[in-house]
């Protein structure tokens, strides 16, 4: 659907040029909902006004359903720009023209008739839930319901793709789950291939089927979100998931375990056994999740378990959890166990700095 081939773009800057993209390869299916975070000045902005061309790579090639955009005359690449639609952070409405006048403007600018406008203004009206608001001014509408409008707007042409430029970071929480329920609707309803950029991770949990992690103009980490969130691979990953799902244990959890540790290492020493402990995370994705491993693992291996930090959640409706435990046991038996539960398909990570 959408290929990004060893795009790079550069600013002209002083006293030296400021690159925005370097080397960026990405790879977007069709009919997903493509996320791509990062942090300010990260180049987010940048990436998805290349896919459309609003800003032109400095090299590299852009191709949307099979065509080479970077290829195309001006001409063709307006032509094109019609299957592309693009939904803004600030919502960028005309302010003289009504709810109906902001979304049938697309379809003005290319002279569809009258009567298909409005039937198409109308469907779409209804899709955002704003047909009673066809005839308000965008001043007398929340700012929800003007993402809505822009919504439609983007959607007026017919597109295959939809950007979304950090379509819901000027809303409230509660207003961002509406808007992302939103255009997973459309997403699953009409098959709208999506490419979302924010930096906010609650949002690509909500919404995302995959996500690609963007870091000085580099994409640093790419994958299906859960397995981006249960093992993030690079620091700035590490550091956006830390988010919603801390990566680093609470100083009070660590400080316990340790004297847990301490313990259990004097007690193992003064009766000459080869008992001893692990703090270990756990990540648990999809039909893991409902499994009673845990109790498994203690009652195959006689261990000690103890839960000290973690929790359950879903992505996309699909469950997962991470776990800090603390194992104790035959050392044999430890070995054992965490063999046991990376065969059942738990990602198992020491914790080295306790």
């Amino acid at each position: 659907m959408i290929e990004l081939s060893h795009i790079s773009l550069t600013y002209p800057g002083h006293p030296e040029p400021v690159r925005a993209l370097d080397d960026v390869n990405l790879h977007v299916p069709s009919g997903q909902v493509f996320g791509v975070i990062g942090r300010s000045g990260a180049g987010k902005s940048s990436l998805i006004r290349t896919i459309n061309l609003l800003t032109r790579p400095t090299q590299g090639r852009v191709q949307v359903d099979g065509r080479d955009l970077t290829a195309l005359s001006p001409e063709d690449l307006r032509t094109a720009r019609h299957g592309i639609g693009m939904v803004f952070q600030h919502f960028n409405l005309l302010s003289s023209r009504t709810v109906f006048e902001n979304v049938a403007l697309p379809l003005q600018l290319v002279h569809e008739r009258p009567a298909a406008i409005k039937a198409r203004v109308d469907e779409l009206l209804d899709l955002v839930g704003l047909t009673a608001q066809r005839d308000r001014y965008p001043a007398q509408i929340s700012g929800g319901q003007k993402q809505r409008v822009g919504i439609a707007r983007a959607l007026a042409s017919r597109p295959t793709v939809l950007l979304s430029d950090e379509s819901t970071s000027a809303l409230d929480p509660e207003t961002t789950r509406s808007i992302l329920a939103l255009l997973r609707q459309i997403n699953r309803d009409i098959g709208l291939t999506i490419v979302l950029i924010t930096h906010q991770m609650q949002v690509i949990k909500q919404v995302a089927d995959r996500v690609a992690v963007i870091d000085a103009g580099r994409i640093v980490e790419q994958g299906s979100v859960i397995d981006v969130f249960t093992q993030p691979q690079h620091a700035t990953t590490r550091s956006l998931v830390d988010e919603i799902l801390p990566q680093e244990l609470p100083p009070s959890v660590i400080a316990r375990i340790r004297a847990l540790m301490a313990v259990n290492t004097a007690r193992s020493s003064s009766h000459g056994s080869l008992h001893s402990s692990r703090l270990l995370r756990l990540a648990f994705t999809g039909t893991g999740s409902d499994q009673p491993l845990l109790s498994d693992v203690v009652r195959r291996f006689g261990l000690d378990l103890n839960i000290v930090h973690g929790q359950v959640d879903e992505i996309q409706g699909e469950p997962f959890g991470s776990l800090a435990v603390h194992l104790q046991g035959a050392s044999a038996g430890l070995s054992a166990a965490v063999a046991h539960l990376r065969g059942a398909g738990v990602h198992v990570q020491e914790v080295a700095h306790v």
